[in-house]
């Protein structure tokens, strides 16, 4: 039984090890609905399956709220208040190496749910 358990642990502690490492600067460009492409920095800090941080561009910082990281995926929401109207950003990545692949939803506003996919990489 006690043999089980130690291996059930150094399992666990295999997985754990093999989570990306997400914590730093990572930049993208990310496509506006207008074309144009936002040069965006996110800073980014894992603290187990806690993730935390800011996303800044042309517009300003922004905090990321509902971070978490699992493995290989991680996931945030950014909050912007534009004429009264509340827009929320649902970010969902997958960290490979020095970059993340980013799929972006926007709900609220008139504009309706749009979604964009672009790459973050390691600064």
């Amino acid at each position: 039984m006690r043999r089980l358990a130690l291996s059930l642990l150094l399992v666990l502690f295999a997985l754990t090890a093999l989570a990306a490492d997400v914590t730093g600067t990572w930049n993208a460009q990310i496509p506006s609905r207008d074309g144009n492409m936002l040069d965006t920095t996110f800073k980014l800090k894992a603290d187990g399956t806690k993730l935390t941080g800011t996303m800044e561009n042309q517009y300003g910082e922004r905090q990321i709220s509902d971070g978490k990281a699992s493995g290989d995926d991680i996931s945030f929401i950014v909050r912007l208040e534009i004429g009264g109207d509340e827009i929320v950003f649902t970010y969902t990545g997958k960290v490979a190496g020095n970059e993340i692949k980013f799929t972006r939803e926007r709900k609220g506003g008139d504009l309706g749910p749009v979604k964009v996919e672009f790459t973050a990489k390691r600064k």
